[in-house]
Formats: C-alpha cells, sequence, structure tokens
C-alpha cells in the first residue's frame, strides 16, 4: 500500500495532468476561435476597414449602375446599330452586347446587396426577353430600324422602363451604404 507522501505526489501529479490537459484544451479552442474570426474577415471584411471597403462597394455600385443604363434600349440601339443590319443581326448584336456586358461586370456582386444584384439579373433578362419577342415577330432579314422601332415605341408605351426601376433600386441601396 502506498504510502501517504507517494499518494499525495500521485495526487499532485494527477491534478497537474488534468491542469494541463484543461489548459491545452482551453488554447486550441482559442486558436481555432481565432482562425474562424480571421477567415470570416477574409470571406466578410469588416467594419475596421471601410476606407478600404467603402470605396470598393462604391465603385460596384457605379458600374452596375452604368451596366443598367448601356443596356437601356435606346443606348443599346445607337451603340449596336450598324448601316444594313437585318432584324436577326441587330437582335444578335443587341444580345451579345448585354450578356458581354454583364459577364464584365459579375464580379461586382461581391460588393453589392443581393436587392441590388437581383435588380442587376432581372433588367438583364427582361431586356433580352423584350429584344428577342419583338425579334420574332419581324421577318428576321427585315432592316433593324424596324426592330428598333418597336422596341423604342414599346419602352416609350412604359412609364418605367426596366432600366429605370433596376436604378431606382441600386441608387436606393447605394444610399443605404453611404449613411452607415
Amino acid at each position: 500500500m502506498p504510502s501517504s507522501q507517494e499518494l499525495l505526489f500521485i495526487l499532485i501529479i494527477a491534478g497537474a495532468v488534468v491542469l494541463v490537459i484543461w489548459t491545452l484544451k482551453d488554447t486550441l479552442k482559442k486558436g481555432e476561435k481565432k482562425e474562424k474570426e480571421k477567415a470570416e474577415e477574409s470571406t466578410h471584411p469588416k467594419s475596421e476597414n471601410p476606407n478600404i471597403v467603402l470605396p470598393l462597394q462604391l465603385q460596384a455600385y457605379e458600374r452596375i449602375i452604368l451596366f443598367v443604363e448601356r443596356i437601356a434600349p435606346q443606348n443599346l440601339i445607337s451603340r449596336v446599330n450598324q448601316p444594313g443590319f437585318s432584324v436577326l443581326d441587330m437582335q444578335i448584336g443587341m444580345v451579345s452586347s448585354i450578356k458581354s456586358e454583364y459577364d464584365h461586370n459579375v464580379s461586382q456582386q461581391i460588393y453589392v446587396t443581393p436587392t441590388a444584384w437581383e435588380a442587376v439579373k432581372t433588367v438583364k433578362e427582361q431586356t433580352i426577353s423584350i429584344i428577342n419577342q419583338l425579334a420574332l415577330k419581324l421577318p428576321p432579314d427585315a432592316p433593324s430600324i424596324d426592330l428598333n422601332k418597336q422596341i423604342l415605341e414599346l419602352f416609350m408605351l412604359q412609364p418605367e422602363s426596366p432600366s429605370d426601376i433596376a436604378s431606382e433600386i441600386i441608387n436606393a441601396e447605394a444610399r443605404k451604404l453611404m449613411k452607415r
């Protein structure tokens, strides 16, 4: 049978082992927590860096507003139309231009709200859909001016175009950002 000194020694060692294990677990948990925080900071910038993040966000809003304006039918027609274009040429040119502009700006969704980005996607899809629907009503080899007239007439009859509505949403989201 162990002596009282041996029992005391065993008890002290056991206590030390428990204390070391407890300290190690606590240290590991803190390390994991710090790693998680670092990972979150890298994917979700905190307000600690407003001097870096805010300008990028505002620039993203500027770029998506520019995209929305560039795909507004009146602007799109003036940019894409070429002498001698048929309805089919114009349809393909406008849809290609919209898709190209969208692809060029798709990375901006990182910096804008989901609401703003949804407005961008919606205006893109609606504009393409309108162009395609109106082009299908015309002979493909008709002059592009026929399609252009129909598109412009349709948009003039609307109180607000999809581009106007998207611009309002995007501007409202940008204003919220600037108030923070």
